[in-house]
């Protein structure tokens, strides 16, 4: 029997919620540091119930984070979409070489998750990929980026090294930098925005949900920056 492609789907509403369909799993994941305090993994969280469709607070200002409440209309929230509507490789900033691998960058698309700043930095990292355990950490910390602004690149076949994802969803919490994160929408689900545009379906990407993305509807780690914190 052939697996049952799922159609998850998340359409960007004119400055209001996302509006979530296709029975899509929506849980917690909790950015987890070492004993040195820098970020090294994921920690799962609180898994919310099973909805067919649902609608995600974006604005920043709901009570019943993450759903949406309706704060959007009350604060004439504006939710004008300036992403770049170009795909993930027409956006990159930077290539980085090494022996084994290769990695993209586009700096657009960075969430501020701290992955990349591991012990050398996925950079190195990479450039160093014919020591075996630089190229695992290199790999460990490009499929850790939330946001997809790093990908890591096979050399010998040419395809990129992603994380084997279904399609879900997960609000991201940030103790170590105090904050609440993003939407991680895993998977490759379809983001629709709210003219009609459908964004590339990438493997892993981020929606801004603090409301102050200057690359909505994407975000760009404005939260860390402004120590947003998303009502309980």
């Amino acid at each position: 029997m052939k697996k049952e492609i799922k159609k998850g789907k998340i359409v960007v509403s004119k400055d209001g919620p996302y509006l979530v369909s296709g029975n899509l799993p929506l849980e917690k994941e909790i950015i987890t540091t070492d004993k040195e305090g820098e970020v090294c993994c994921w920690k799962k969280g609180k898994i919310y119930p099973v909805q067919e469709s649902y609608a995600l607070c974006r604005c920043g200002k709901s009570k019943t984070a993450p759903y949406c409440d309706g704060s959007h209309v009350e604060d004439v929230f504006d939710g004008t979409e300036t992403a770049s509507r170009k795909k993930y490789l027409e956006q990159l900033d930077s290539k980085t070489k090494g022996p084994e691998l290769e990695l993209t960058d586009a700096q657009s698309f960075c969430a501020n998750g701290r992955f990349c700043d591991r012990k050398e930095g996925t950079w190195n990292l990479t450039k160093n990929s014919g020591d075996p355990a630089a190229k695992k950490m290199a790999i460990r910390q490009a499929c850790d980026c939330p946001a997809g602004r790093l990908v890591v690149w096979d050399k010998k076949t040419g395809k990129a090294i992603e994380p084997a994802f279904d399609q879900s969803l997960a609000v991201v919490d940030d103790p170590s930098a105090k904050c609440s994160g993003p939407i991680w929408v895993k998977g490759g689900v379809q983001i629709q925005a709210a003219d009609g545009f459908e964004y590339e379906k990438r493997n892993r990407v981020t929606l801004c949900r603090c409301g102050k993305s200057c690359n909505k509807p994407f975000c760009d780690g404005t939260h860390v920056r402004i120590g947003f914190e998303a009502s309980l």
